[in-house]
């Protein structure tokens, strides 16, 4: 019988974490999509796993027997994953790289160019996600580098190094009656619609609602939208679905007609970073990545 690793992973997961809800965030997946590939990893093995209650998630004799085998069958399958895409890489001289939005804004391609400088005959292939996947493809190991925004759900099994920051502002219909402020407290926004990134998100939906800095003033969703042109449609849209958080270079890179931007206060910044997976802290073209991505003058250390 065939077993998707899928699954494994998703089991290890709550055996490891005790409860539904750590275990989804861990895997950047939601709570009843991870509920329903542990019932299908049930089915397929003819085994109950685990005992639920309402403390959380308890193994059952099997899942113990299951759960002591299981991490490394996935360890040995990750590592041959690792090393197979490893050699594909130098045999073709590609890295690929995830990136969501507008990545490290005009950043990206200095980035890129001194890259291929230090690694002659290589090249940068560039793979967008969407915002459902604000870990750009690194959790899944599609990607060998990423350019991306802090926080995230999951990033401490990341390595990931602060390239700059940058104010946050807001994006708002032109017709709408803060839009003709210079600059808006946050709080003049508390009770506006916002167009937030899917609930599966978690900490980067969140931190592009600033659910932390409304002292408990509770979040008006008023569309959710996984994609850049999705986002600018649902608050170009005449009656509005909502208003969205935005970093302040979505003004330069994703200028609309019907859109304005505008400065926020009370909100902290945006952080944008290369990120890598630890099992590539040993990887020299990788490493070579990362040094180009934060030796430039666009770093904390650098210029700003």
């Amino acid at each position: 019988m065939d077993v998707d690793l899928r699954l494994l992973r998703c089991f290890v997961a709550v055996a490891e974490e005790g409860t539904l809800t750590r275990a989804a965030e861990r895997l950047f997946v939601s709570q009843p999509a991870l509920t329903k590939q542990i019932r299908q990893l049930e089915t397929r093995l003819g085994v109950r796993l685990f005992t639920r209650s309402r403390t959380g998630m308890a193994l059952t004799e099997p899942g113990h027997t299951l759960a002591e085998r299981a991490p490394a069958l996935l360890a040995g399958w990750d590592q041959a994953l690792r090393e197979t895409r490893s050699a594909a890489r130098r045999a073709a001289r590609s890295l690929r790289v995830g990136f969501l939005a507008s990545a490290a804004n005009e950043a990206t391609p200095r980035i890129i160019t001194e890259f291929t400088r230090r690694r002659p005959g290589w090249r940068v292939e560039m793979r967008q996600a969407t915002w459902s996947d604000p870990s750009a493809g690194l959790a899944d190991g599609e990607v060998d580098a990423a350019l991306l925004r802090l926080p995230l759900t999951g990033q401490d099994a990341l390595r990931t190094a602060v390239l700059f920051t940058e104010p946050r502002w807001v994006a708002l219909p032109e017709g709408h009656p803060l839009a003709a402020r210079d600059t808006i407290p946050f709080r003049d926004l508390w009770d506006e619609p916002f167009v937030a990134a899917p609930p599966e998100t978690g900490r980067w939906r969140d931190h592009w609602l600033a659910a932390d800095e409304r002292k408990g003033h509770p979040v008006r969703i008023g569309a959710v939208t996984d994609q850049p042109d999705d986002w600018l449609s649902a608050i170009a849209i005449a009656n509005g679905y909502g208003i969205a958080l935005a970093p302040a270079s979505a003004a330069r890179f994703y200028a609309r007609p019907g859109i304005t931007y505008r400065p926020v206060t009370g909100v902290s910044p945006s952080r944008v970073a290369v990120a890598w997976a630890a099992a590539h802290d040993a990887d020299p073209v990788v490493q070579d990545f990362v040094r180009c991505c934060l030796a430039g003058p666009w770093t904390e250390d650098g210029a700003g």
